[in-house]
């Protein structure tokens, strides 16, 4: 499935990537896509791809779709929320979430949560 981040006042949308069936996350690039991390599909762990272990970044809540983002030192940090529609809504303190990028609609929820950790949210951060 691909992934897009949201462009505002353009017609299209950016392609950052895409998610397969079993939970692989792929950078799109000129060329070969690169594979950048996974999630595991039936706890929601979202991990990034290093070389020895790979390292754990966060996680998506299969019942409702919230994001949260791993903290070496304290509590996880809430980021968003993820759709059934792959819709991706980033969380903005005092005001209402931010639509910043998309999934298809037939993504699980734990794809379109490794898609918002590993794309889309790294994506939208570049930009600000």
């Amino acid at each position: 499935m691909k992934v897009y981040l949201r462009k505002a006042g353009i017609a299209h949308d950016q392609l950052l990537g895409r998610v397969e069936e079993n939970g692989r996350v792929y950078r799109t690039y000129l060329g070969p896509d690169d594979e950048i991390g996974h999630v595991h599909l039936d706890s929601g762990k979202v991990y990034a791809q290093r070389l020895g272990n790979d390292d754990y970044v966060g996680r998506v809540d299969l019942d409702n779709g919230k994001i949260w983002r791993d903290v070496t030192a304290g509590p996880d940090e809430y980021l968003g929320r993820v759709h059934q529609d792959g819709r991706m809504d980033y969380h903005v303190a005092g005001r209402v979430d931010e639509y910043i990028g998309r999934i298809g609609s037939d993504a699980s929820l734990a794809q379109a949560g490794a898609a918002f950790l590993l794309l889309v949210w790294p994506a939208y951060v570049e930009e600000q």
